[in-house]
């Protein structure tokens, strides 16, 4: 493929996780890439992803900003190819009981989750519709599917995330431009240490590969498709139960698993 007309993705949490992996596929799959991460890790990724003869330019910045948003959105703007692809991907979670967490952090897993998602979503967007192509891969969750009691504020964003992926779908709808919302349950991740879930029955649970997560998400957005369960057949058990079933009742299923301590309990 002519490199100076190669097309051009952009992935957000890109260090590690899901977010590695999708960059992996998508310059597998003869993409140039924008890779963006808080930490400096996202160099080396970076230095990785450049071995499969793509070109890559990485961007350490905190998107819990408006400021970081904006930061990225100018890398973007100046790159040579033309945007073609987004995985806002970046998210984080917190875990313990809503009257003792620090308002503070729900506060950056809000920033993270939502607002930084819809501001790029806000920024990218119209020049897809004007294009009349593009495609968003939004990372959801199963959890957005069910209340989530002892990461209330995380469940409650990638419901907002599920939410706002299927409808901004659906106004772009006869645009050319694709939303794909990608639903991964537990995933090997630095996720559940991050968000203090490791005394948890989810945290020391089996969980699914990230490449085989980001893999489905990869293939639902190049197909078009609105939204996909990733990973194991019990994640779209559980996804089809948490619409079947009175949310009270999914909310008691998700405490059984997130209850701090319960990692512990017989």
């Amino acid at each position: 493929m002519d490199k100076q007309h190669s097309p051009l993705a952009v992935i957000t949490g890109a260090s590690s996780g899901i977010g590695y992996e999708l960059a992996k596929i998508f310059a597998k799959n003869g993409y140039d890439l924008i890779v963006a991460a808080e930490n400096i890790e996202i160099v080396d990724a970076g230095n990785e992803l450049r071995k499969y003869g793509t070109q890559v330019k990485t961007v350490q910045v905190d998107l819990t900003s408006l400021d970081g948003v904006e930061r990225l959105y100018h890398t973007i703007q100046l790159a040579d190819n033309p945007l073609s692809a987004i995985a806002l991907n970046a998210g984080v979670g917190i875990c313990g009981a809503f009257t003792q967490t620090e308002f503070k952090r729900e506060l950056e897993v809000i920033n993270l989750n939502i607002t930084s998602l819809v501001y790029l979503t806000k920024l990218v967007l119209p020049h897809f519709v004007r294009s009349k192509s593009g495609k968003i891969l939004f990372t959801s969750s199963v959890a957005a599917d069910m209340p989530g009691p002892y990461y209330a504020v995380y469940a409650a964003s990638k419901a907002f995330v599920q939410s706002f992926a299927e409808a901004v779908r659906e106004e772009v709808n006869d645009s050319g431009v694709t939303v794909t919302a990608l639903q991964p349950g537990a995933t090997d991740t630095n996720f559940f240490k991050r968000a203090g879930m490791m005394n948890t029955k989810v945290g020391v649970g089996l969980k699914d590969s990230p490449t085989l997560v980001a893999q489905e998400g990869f293939n639902a957005l190049m197909a078009g498709k609105d939204h996909v369960i990733a990973g194991s057949f019990i994640n779209k058990v559980q996804s089809t139960l948490a619409k079947l079933m009175p949310q009270t009742q999914g909310a008691k299923m998700q405490r059984e698993e997130v209850k701090p301590g319960s990692a512990y309990r017989h």
